[in-house]
C-alpha cells in the first residue's frame, strides 16, 4: 500500500475524538511555568500528555507541576495520572538546553511533542539597544527555539521516529505593533515564525511537524505589567478597541489550540501559522 493511499484509509476510519487526545504523547516545554507557557503546560497534561517542563524558574516550575497533577486528579478521577518533570535551562545557551534533554529523556522513556514558549521582550528604541540587549533577545527568542528543535529533532532521527513541534511566535512577528519600539522582538518572532516553515519543509520526510503558534494581546501579569502599559494608561483599551472582539484574551484561550496542533488531529497541518488574536490581525 501507497504512503498516499495508506493515509486514506486510516483517516477514512479514523473516529475524530479520540485524535485529540495526548494520552501517548511525553512533551517537552520551554518557559512553560508562567503565563501563556503555563496555560500551555496545563494544556498538555489535562489532553493527557507526560510533561517536561524547562524553564530558568525551575522552583516554580516544580510548584505549578504540582498544581497540575492535582487539577488532573480533580479533572478525571481514577485516570493514570501523566509525569510531569521539571529541568533548568537557560535556552539561550546551547549546554545547558543539551543537559536539559537529557535529563529529560533520563526522567522519561520518550520525547514525542516540544512546545517552545520561553521567550524575551523588551521594549528599547532601536538607536538606543545595546548589543548585549540584541543578543539576549535573539539567543532566548531565536537561538533558543532552534537549539532545543534540533536537539529533539536529533533524537528522533536517531530513532525513526515522528514528532511534532510548536513555536511560539507572536503577531509582532507579521505587523508591527504601536506605539511600543520593539524592532528587535519583532524581528525575533519573525525569524521564529519562518523557521517553523524552514524546519517543516526540512523536516517532513523524516515525519517531523513543524508549527508556529502565534498569540495576539494576551492578558498575563507580565504583559499588564509592561513600562508601555504604566506610561500609556490608556494603552490597553486604544488595543481592545482595535480587536474585533473587543477584548485581549486570557492564557486559558491558547489551551484548545495547542492541545490540536500537538495531538494526530492536526497530522496533515505542518509550516503553519496559527494566530489566536481575536481577528486583529484581519483588520
Amino acid at each position: 500500500m501507497t504512503t498516499s493511499a495508506r493515509y486514506t484509509h486510516r483517516a477514512a476510519f479514523r473516529p475524530t475524538l479520540p485524535a485529540f487526545s495526548l494520552a501517548d504523547k511525553t512533551a517537552v516545554i520551554t518557559g512553560g511555568a508562567r503565563g501563556l507557557g503555563l496555560a500551555m503546560s496545563r494544556s498538555l497534561v489535562l489532553s493527557g500528555a507526560n510533561l517536561a517542563i524547562v524553564d530558568i524558574h525551575k522552583a516554580e516550575a516544580t510548584q505549578r507541576a504540582m498544581e497540575i497533577t492535582q487539577e488532573f486528579r480533580q479533572l478525571h478521577s481514577g485516570k493514570p495520572v501523566p509525569k510531569i518533570t521539571t529541568h533548568y535551562a537557560d535556552v539561550g545557551k546551547k549546554s545547558e538546553v543539551d543537559q536539559s534533554i537529557r535529563e529529560v529523556l533520563g526522567a522519561h522513556d520518550e520525547i514525542t511533542n516540544l512546545v517552545t514558549c520561553a521567550g524575551y521582550c523588551q521594549n528599547v528604541e532601536a538607536i538606543k539597544m545595546t548589543s548585549e540587549e540584541i543578543k539576549t533577545m535573539l539567543g532566548v527568542n531565536l537561538e533558543g527555539t532552534f537549539y532545543c528543535a534540533t536537539e529533539i529533532a536529533r533524537y528522533l532521527m536517531a530513532r525513526n521516529k515522528p514528532g511534532n513541534m510548536i513555536f511560539i511566535g507572536s503577531i509582532s512577528g507579521s505587523i508591527v505593533n504601536v506605539p511600543q519600539p520593539q524592532a528587535m522582538y519583532n524581528s525575533s518572532k519573525a525569524a521564529v515564525r519562518h523557521l517553523a516553515a524552514s524546519l517543516a519543509v526540512e523536516w517532513a520526510s523524516n515525519g517531523i511537524r513543524v508549527n508556529c503558534l502565534s498569540p495576539g494581546y494576551m492578558i498575563t501579569e507580565q504583559a499588564m505589567k509592561a513600562q508601555i502599559l504604566v506610561d500609556n494608561p490608556g494603552l490597553k483599551a486604544e488595543w481592545e478597541s482595535k480587536i474585533p472582539q473587543g477584548r485581549m484574551g486570557p492564557p486559558e484561550e491558547l489551551m484548545g489550540t495547542v492541545a490540536f496542533l500537538a495531538s494526530d488531529a492536526s497530522s496533515y497541518i505542518t509550516g503553519q501559522e496559527i494566530k489566536v488574536d481575536g481577528g486583529y490581525t484581519v483588520c
